[in-house]
């Protein structure tokens, strides 16, 4: 799995400083210093955690935050300058996994990155090295990995609770949607198409969904 871990930091130094001291552990770093250029990277690559500055040009820390808890559960630690209370509770509220205030050890960084990615990892080895993400909705085979819609990752981990277990088409619509809303068998069927190709396609060629004439569809280990 990867352990890419995104610093969010204008100060280029401070950044370049971070990503030095991360690369001496077995996490790679990225550096990104603009908050207009986040989201759409953190959407593209899935990263193990991401350390959040507020204040930056473009968007800032607390929308961010706020942005990112709406599509990914990635552990975020936020970093400021700032050490009022009410903003350390503002970025927990929205979602943050901790709160780190300037000045800082690089070293301090680096520890409570680790901590928070022990205290929130939350993989599901399934059989034979079929792992799930449910932090970057990403599922593994042998260290080859891709990224899964948060509908395919929930009809996955469905499937692989009870793996050899035939689910019907109604049971797994209702791991679906949070929502609760009406969809057909159409797009049961469109969205294991979708899975099963992506399974295939990191496996060589391995097919763990098995459809069943008239009854659903199951994991085949």
């Amino acid at each position: 799995m990867s352990n890419l871990i995104l610093i969010v930091e204008d100060e280029i130094k401070l950044a370049s400083l971070l990503a030095d001291y991360f690369s001496l552990t077995e996490y790679s770093p990225h550096m990104i210093h603009h908050g207009d250029d986040v989201i759409p990277w953190v959407k593209e690559n899935n990263p193990s955690a991401i350390l959040l500055d507020i204040m930056l040009p473009g968007k800032n820390g607390i929308d961010l935050c706020k942005e990112i808890r709406q599509f990914s559960n990635v552990p975020i630690l936020m970093v400021t300058a700032k050490v009022e209370e009410i903003d350390r509770l503002l970025g927990l509220e929205l979602g943050a996994d901790d709160y780190i205030c300037k000045p800082f050890s690089p070293r301090e960084v680096v520890a409570r990155v680790k901590a928070v990615l022990r205290r929130t990892q939350t993989i599901e080895t399934v059989s034979d090295n079929l792992q799930l993400d449910e932090n970057r909705l990403v599922v593994s085979f042998h260290q080859q990995e891709c990224s899964l819609t948060s509908v395919e990752f929930q009809l996955l981990k469905r499937l692989a609770e009870q793996p050899e277990r035939i689910f019907s088409r109604d049971q797994l619509m209702d791991n679906m949607y949070s929502d609760h809303r009406i969809v057909n068998n159409r797009t049961i069927d469109s969205h294991i198409k979708k899975l099963r190709k992506k399974l295939i396609e990191i496996s060589d060629g391995k097919d763990w969904i098995q459809s069943v004439y008239g009854a659903g569809y199951r994991l085949v280990l």
